[in-house]
């Protein structure tokens, strides 16, 4: 009796044991795919799962995001040059069922595509294309990447060139016509530079002459003015003198003594001229007179003297 219940005990430990291993988790980035007898049943998703053991058993997909990095190789070139490229692929499960089924081992299959459509894409540019279109060799690769693994429940998400190296003798002459580049365009500057100088100090040189003559110009043109202003001041105080004067000997001016020195001064600049003649007005009889009155007393006054 005692060894059936010994019996019992360890069978119904065993029974618990085994039980107990049928408890699996299932990660909040993962899926469960269950299978039952080896045939594919359902699939769960993330928590606490039980699993009948030795009946059923769980898969889990890693779900997140993955990358994989494809070695580097050497690819010739549309103008055959041989350079060597590696890239990295970014890719996320979308389909756990198809990742698990359709295809044996993924990593392996999609690093081999990888590296045959990089050889495609490459080998169709140019060495120059290939080094400054990176942007267009990723796009074509993930388009190319993403269709054909479509059927593995993977999406591409993208495609990153990481190095394309031509070789030593290649980057050395490439090196070389850059430099000569830099220097050329180095020299073409300088020589607008020059160009551009000569041209703004001659037209500086052209705007100050012209701003000196203009102001030379202003200056003459002030001083005439000026000068032009004095004489028809004087010739306007002339005018209004012999005006009045000979105003004054025909309305018979009770002062003639005035209009005769007056008269006088103006003779006496008259007489300043190179002319050998001078006329008279006719109607002179009363200034003459009084002309000579005055010249009687200038000589009594020198006699008393």
């Amino acid at each position: 009796m005692p060894e059936v219940i010994i019996l019992f005990a360890v069978l119904a430990v065993a029974l618990i044991v085994i039980a107990a291993s049928g408890f699996k988790i299932v990660r909040p980035y993962q899926k469960g795919l269950i299978e039952f007898l080896g045939r594919y049943e359902k699939t769960v998703d993330s928590g606490l799962r039980w699993i009948m053991p030795f009946v059923k058993r769980i898969i889990k997909i890693d779900m997140r995001e993955q990358v994989v990095d494809v070695p580097p190789q050497d690819v010739i070139t549309k103008d055959n040059v041989v350079v060597t490229v590696d890239a990295v692929i970014y890719f996320e499960p979308t389909d756990p069922v198809k990742l698990q089924y359709n295809v044996a081992n993924f990593i392996l299959a999609v690093t081999k595509l990888a590296q045959t459509n990089l050889r495609n894409v490459v080998g169709d540019l140019d060495l120059d294309s290939a080094l400054t279109s990176r942007e267009v060799i990723n796009a074509k690769l993930r388009t190319i990447l993403d269709d054909a693994t479509d059927k593995w429940g993977v999406r591409v998400v993208r495609v990153e060139i990481q190095r394309i190296e031509p070789p030593q003798d290649v980057t050395d002459a490439m090196h070389r016509q850059m430099k000569a580049e830099r220097d050329r365009r180095a020299a073409v500057t300088e020589a607008e530079g020059s160009k551009r100088a000569a041209i703004l100090t001659a037209e500086g040189v052209k705007e100050s002459q012209i701003l000196e003559a203009e102001g030379q110009a202003e200056a003459i043109r002030r001083v005439a003015d000026a000068e032009r202003y004095q004489l028809l001041t004087v010739a306007e105080g002339e005018a209004q003198a012999i005006e009045r004067v000979f105003a004054a000997i025909h309305a018979g001016d009770p002062t003639p003594d005035l209009i005769a020195i007056r008269y006088l001064e103006a003779l006496q600049g008259i007489a300043n001229g190179n002319a050998t003649k001078i006329f008279l007005p006719l109607d002179t009889s009363g200034v003459l007179g009084s002309v000579a009155a005055i010249g009687e007393l200038f000589k009594e006054g020198q006699q008393q003297a």
